[in-house]
């Protein structure tokens, strides 16, 4: 696994256990949310550079999309 890899791992482990608690849903309600969102797609795209944000920065991302 490469370093960035591991930290979109570490940062999407994050960001579903904010969600999850911020919103008062499930783990997995979490999980469908983020891995369904343009977040998602983002934090995963090298070319954004998200990676190398904090796991609070990219979770008000996905605040804002979700909130429009």
């Amino acid at each position: 696994m490469s370093e960035i890899d591991y930290m979109n791992e570490c940062t999407t482990r994050d960001v579903i256990a904010m969600l999850a608690e911020k919103r008062k849903i499930s783990i997995s309600e979490a999980i469908d949310i983020f891995y369904n969102s343009q977040t998602f797609a983002n934090l995963y795209n090298p070319q954004t550079g998200l990676y190398f944000q904090s796991p609070v920065y990219i979770y008000d991302i996905l605040e804002k999309e979700l909130d429009t």
